[in-house]
């Protein structure tokens, strides 16, 4: 009985909510699936395309009596709706021998005599011609509303034990009126903003007036953070469009004759504008592609309503589908400028028509146009310290009378939902669960501390043995003004207790300027990195030989003790000065770092003060967050960076007195359609003499994975250089080239491809005074080697194959290296 009371409840609801509901899937009379087809309520433009499978869901606020359903080379069919709601219909195309406006051949339209690409050369031609293009200044009003819910919930789902205690949660269920399946709201983030823009030298600036969230993870700079990155501005009029760090073909784009099928479907009148429909989908599986239609004005060529869905077969991973809508309104006749933004996503481990998964919704409104009002020059400099409290403050009377429109009961609910939640044991426990894994770290609230990270607990390597680790941090907030961080170590085999601690004091946000020190003793294998860095507690990957090819006994052990000071005078430009004292001796009896000193007397332990001065230059790049740390959204941004160390003899009883000048450029590089190349290039010279603890040693990587800028192929200590240039150049096709091969392309795997090289020369006076037995070898003839490999195998892996260019007849050479990796990526 309760089965049926809830049947009829939800039927009732489906009702009050939507007038019309239909879905179902179209076949031909050769019951083939018909992808693709344009189905929409008669006498209206609302509509959608079935997608690869034949499917469809389509509901809408009026009431309408007929569906239509057509597609190139069969019959138009009108269905008369009998109800409101008509679900699951089976609908038969019949085919259309007489058709000769548009010649289909399997399916793909004809570059030739197609009406709807004459039309499409409009647009291009006239798109930097429309909206706020057509102004040298511009301002308007935005409201953003980001919601995630959790979807396909069923009685099964509902039943499970884990709800057990928190069965409430399933009161705030709703119905997605683009796919009809339901779902319960779990996060909901608002924001108010106005934004400005100046197209004569491309400048735009959004300042943040209100923003408010709740719900599950609704306070974690993580969230944010992927929010910031999930949801980038996009322009459909550009030739690609980047989502999920892909870039998909646009429909407008200027290549996308060669990637979709056009058909003009049909004519309308639309707020008094004549517009053509023109319908479009992929002309290839697991490409980067939509499906969707279009209306264009007729006398503009510009956009009036646009709808995009992802193709189901396109190399993307954790996302089951993208549905996209845009609405654009009429101003002064002729300029038509963006209203509405719609996206969803379908975030899922599987692209099962059943799998459960979790939507991301991002709806974003606009209003209060105006326009050719320039500011001064100055207004649209960046802030390095933007943060404004009172946007977060809030009362709910201002979003009551400032929101674009009004929430749902359902996302309205989202504002208690975490207060009720939080009194539950069994979900706090998921929510400790679920950071855990996200941050590495175990919160401890009561102690205002995490502990961890816990995935460097256990380790090992040739000297210490098995390495056991515990840290933790001092943890308020995700916007601490200061951090304390420590660590202590123990090997089994060395019986030696390690240690390190830092401090970091954020003494002025506003140009960010912060203070730090720390001390690590510890067993490290040095030479992994080009470039110097001052993380007091950094310890490279490489120390641990838990997987790890060859032996691993070339370890330092070193006493690190620093002090610095680091500022951002302008947005994403950071100078620091740092100072540091470091003992190095060797950590095993099969390595050595003696050297001959001025007397000519060997030596083997180094002590050594060094002043460091950094340049750091990172344009482009996003951070969440206001404390002493900051999370970055993404890490495709351009990166200069220009460091001087200065070691000063005498000062502490240090040894040597020498110069350091290091240059470290890093460039992604989308190229659209064709995937992303990122290319690392890092120049140095030593000046004075050194030995081998100080000199630069080239990187190399014995382990089983791989290790940004190190060399697959080459040894640990294998070379050296006081002076080198070294290049790494990566490209990800992201799946370009094995889309187009049949049964391989099912898989959807990704191609990769690099090619690494370094030059570098040893000074007379470094050989002279090297006694570590370990012969200088320098990359005089450029050292080079290259790979290939595919990634996203189980969407969670890549293996690299790496050969060895030159320097073949070395003792124990590589010529031949096999590297993974593992990583979760869209």
């Amino acid at each position: 009985m309760k089965k049926w009371i809830g049947l009829i409840c939800l039927l009732f609801t489906c009702l009050i909510h939507s007038q019309t509901k239909v879905s179902g899937i179209v076949k031909d009379t050769d019951n083939e699936v018909v992808s693709y087809a344009s189905v929409y309520f008669k006498n209206s433009t609302e509509g959608i395309i079935t997608d690869e499978n034949g499917k469809f869901y389509l509901e809408s606020n009026a009431k309408y009596s007929t569906l239509v359903i057509s597609f190139v080379g069969y019959k138009t069919l009108e269905i008369p709706l009998t109800q409101a709601v008509n679900l699951d219909m089976k609908v038969v195309l019949s085919f259309d021998n007489l058709l000769q406006e548009v010649k289909v051949y399997a399916g793909k339209t004809s570059k030739k005599n197609n009406p709807a690409l004459d039309i499409l050369r409009k647009i291009w031609e006239r798109r930097k011609k429309n909206g706020l293009n057509m102004f040298n200044q511009y301002q308007y009003d935005k409201y953003e509303k980001v919601e995630f819910d959790l979807n396909t919930i069923d009685s099964a789902f509902m039943k499970k034990r884990i709800f057990k205690g928190m069965e409430f949660v399933f009161d705030r269920l709703d119905t997605s009126r683009v796919t009809g399946k339901t779902y319960l709201p779990i996060f909901i983030n608002e924001t108010l903003s106005e934004v400005y823009g100046d197209n004569t030298d491309g400048k735009k600036k959004e300042v943040l007036k209100a923003n408010k969230n709740s719900g599950i993870g609704g306070s974690s700079d993580m969230v944010n953070a992927f929010i910031k990155d999930l949801y980038a501005d996009y322009d459909i009029y550009n030739n690609y469009l980047k989502f999920f760090d892909k870039d998909f073909v646009s429909p407008l784009s200027r290549t996308g004759i060669n990637v979709y099928n056009y058909v003009l479907a049909d004519s309308a009148f639309i707020d008094n504008k004549w517009c053509y429909n023109i319908v479009y989908y992929p002309r290839r599986k697991n490409e980067l592609t939509f499906k969707g239609d279009f209306w264009v004005n007729d006398s503009t060529f510009a956009i009036k309503k646009i709808n995009l869905e992802a193709s189901k077969s396109a190399n993307i991973n954790w996302v089951k589908e993208i549905y996209i809508e845009q609405e654009f309104e009429v101003v002064n006749d002729s300029v038509f400028l963006l209203k509405r933004d719609h996206m969803m996503s379908d975030f899922s481990f599987s692209k099962k028509e059943e799998s459960k998964g979790v939507y991301g919704k991002r709806t974003s409104m606009y209003r209060n146009h105006k326009f050719d009002l320039k500011k001064p020059n100055d207004f649209y400099k960046q802030e390095v310290y933007d943060f404004d409290q009172s946007a977060y403050t809030k009362e709910d009377e201002y979003w009551d009378s400032n929101r674009f429109e009004k929430l749902n009961k359902s996302e309205k609910s989202i504002y208690g939902l975490i207060d009720t939640l939080s009194t539950i044991p069994k979900f706090k426990a998921f929510m400790d669960i679920s950071t855990v894994l996200a941050s590495g770290y175990y919160e401890i609230p009561k102690w205002k501390m995490d502990f961890g990270p816990l995935f460097s607990t256990f380790g090992y390597n040739d000297v210490e043995g098995i390495r056991l680790r515990l840290g933790g941090r001092t943890y308020f907030g995700p916007n601490d003004k200061w951090r304390l961080q420590g660590y202590g170590a123990y090997g089994f085999d060395d019986n030696q207790f390690k240690y390190g601690f830092s401090a970091k004091w954020l003494v002025n946000p506003y140009k960010r300027v912060i203070i730090h020190a720390g001390n690590r003793r510890d067993v490290e294998q040095m030479g992994v990195s080009l470039t110097a860095t001052n993380d007091v507690l950094g310890r490279s990957f490489a120390s641990s030989s838990l997987f790890s090819s060859g032996t691993n006994d070339k370890l330092t052990s070193i006493n690190l003790t620093t002090v610095g000071a680091e500022f951002e005078p302008f947005k994403n430009l950071t100078l620091k000065m740092n100072f540091s004292y470091r003992t190095l001796k060797s950590a095993s009896n099969t390595f050595s770092l003696d050297y001959f000193d001025e007397n000519g007397q060997i030596k083997g332990d180094i002590k050594q003060y060094e002043t460091n001065y950094t340049v750091d230059w990172t344009p482009g790049r996003k951070t969440v967050g206001h404390g002493v740390e900051r999370l970055e959204v993404d890490l495709n941004y351009t990166r200069l960076m220009v460091n001087l160390s200065h070691g000063m003899k005498g000062v502490f009883d240090s040894d040597f007195n020498y110069q350091k000048l290091q240059f470290y450029y890093r460039q992604p590089l989308l190229i659209g359609g064709f995937g992303r190349m990122f290319s690392t290039l890092e120049v140095g010279k030593i000046f004075g003499d050194v030995p081998l603890g100080l000199m630069g040693i080239i990187p190399g990587n014995q382990s089983w994975f791989g290790i940004e800028n190190t060399f697959n192929n080459m040894n640990y200590y294998e070379f050296v250089a006081d002076e080198y240039a070294s290049l790494h150049v990566e490209h990800n096709f992201n799946g370009r080239l094995f889309s187009r091969i049949p049964y391989l392309r099912d898989l959807n795997l990704r191609e990769i491809v690099g090619i690494k090289g370094v030059y570098g020369t040893v000074s007379q006076g470094n050989i002279d005074m090297n006694a570590s037995g370990l012969y200088y070898r320098a990359p005089e003839d450029v050292y080079w080697e290259y790979h290939a490999g595919i990634g996203n195998i189980f969407k969670c892996f890549r293996l690299d194959f790496s050969w060895r260019g030159n320097y073949m007849d070395l003792p124990d050479a590589k010529k031949f290296a096999i590297k993974g990796s593992f990583g979760f990526y869209f």
